[in-house]
Formats: structure tokens, sequence, C-alpha cells
């Protein structure tokens, strides 16, 4: 069964609850190198996406799932990875029980602009829904940010 990695909004248990129904949370990790940012602005409908890039001087707090066959199709649909918004990437993900191989999205998109503040309230209250550190959900939330 393939592992995925989730960030942002997507950290949120229940958001995830909802689009891979039958994909059980695995735990949560680091993506070491990896630093979370917005992009494919022309992608989105208001302002930038959420997403990742490669950045040896962050780490990106997610949440693994096991998720099946049917799950993965309805996460790719949501995605919009069959039109070319996301595109899914191979990533190592640190755990307290080691290293663990997961499926990422990533916009196919240039990096840039800032996101709406509801945006970033929302992956914090995900972030901290997860469980991630206290200081990992603040300096979301400290973030520059459009008004909404």
């Amino acid at each position: 069964m393939p592992l995925y990695a989730a960030y942002g909004a997507n950290l949120d248990p229940d958001l995830m609850g909802l689009l891979a129904p039958h994909s059980p949370q695995r735990g949560t990790g680091w993506l070491v190198g990896w630093r979370l940012t917005f992009g494919g602005e022309e992608h989105g409908w208001d302002g930038p996406l959420t997403t990742v890039v490669e950045d040896p001087a962050h780490q990106v707090f997610v949440a693994l799932y096991d998720v099946p066959p049917h799950d993965e199709s309805a996460l790719d649909g949501w995605e919009g990875s069959a039109i070319g918004i996301y595109r899914k990437v191979r990533v190592r993900v640190a755990t307290l029980e080691g290293d663990e191989l997961a499926w990422l999205y990533v916009v196919d998109g240039y990096e840039g602009g800032l996101p709406p503040a509801r945006v970033l309230a929302q992956i914090a209250d995900a972030a901290e829904k997860a469980g991630a550190p206290d200081d990992y959900a603040r300096a979301l939330r400290e973030r520059p940010c459009r008004a909404d």
C-alpha cells in the first residue's frame, strides 16, 4: 500500500478522512531539507497554492497515511495531478522509527505569491490537530500573508 505524506491543510485528520476515508494515518514525521511555500498562482482561484520545495536549511512537518488504490485516485483528483496542477514525487520522511519513503504532491508551477491570512490559519490549525510542535504552528501563523 503506498505511503503518502500530507502537509498544509491536508494535515487535518478530519479533512484527510473526507478525502481518503480508507487511508489510516500511520504517524508523523519531518521532510528534512524541504520548505513549506506557496506557488502556482496561475492555478489557484484565490492566490498561490500550498506546496513544498527543496531547501537544505528547513524542514516541514507531515502526517503519513497508508493509501489504498481507490483512495489514491481520489487524492489524485483532489490535487489535480491529472491536469498538471500538482505532481507526485517520492520523498524521504524522517520519523521516530527511522526514515520512510512516501509520495508527496508538489505544485507544478513557479514559487511565489503570498497566501491569504485565512489559508495560513487553516494550515496552522491543521498542524496543531496533527500534533505538530507548538513552535511550528506559531511560525506558520507568523508568516507573511495578504489580508483576506
